[in-house]
C-alpha cells in the first residue's frame, strides 16, 4: 500500500537519491522485498540447521571446514534418519 509504514519507499528507501525515475523505483521496491523474502528463508535454514544439528551455524561451519566429507547435510540426515530407526527398534 502506499505510504505504509513497513513497504519498502519514503524518504529512508533512497536517502542518495539513486532512483530518481519512478519506474526505477518501483523496481527497486520489488526487489527490496524479494531480497527480504530470501532472508527469511535463509532464517530458516539456520533454524533448521540448529534444530537438526544441535550447534550454532559458525560451529557448524567449523565442523564442515574440517571435514567436509563427513558434516554435511546428507551425513546429518543420515544420523537423524539413523537414529529415529533405532528408536524405533528400541520401542518394538
Amino acid at each position: 500500500l502506499p505510504g505504509d509504514k513497513n513497504s519498502p519507499g519514503g524518504w529512508a528507501f533512497d536517502p542518495f537519491g539513486f532512483a530518481d525515475d519512478p519506474v526505477v523505483t518501483e523496481e527497486l521496491k520489488v526487489k527490496e522485498i524479494k531480497n527480504g523474502r530470501v532472508a527469511m528463508v535463509a532464517w530458516a535454514g539456520f533454524f533448521a540447521q540448529g534444530a537438526l544439528t544441535k550447534q550454532g551455524p559458525i560451529q557448524n561451519l567449523e565442523a564442515f571446514l574440517a571435514d567436509p566429507e563427513h558434516n554435511n547435510i546428507l551425513a546429518n540426515l543420515y544420523k537423524l534418519t539413523l537414529q529415529r530407526v533405532t528408536d524405533l527398534s528400541a520401542r518394538a
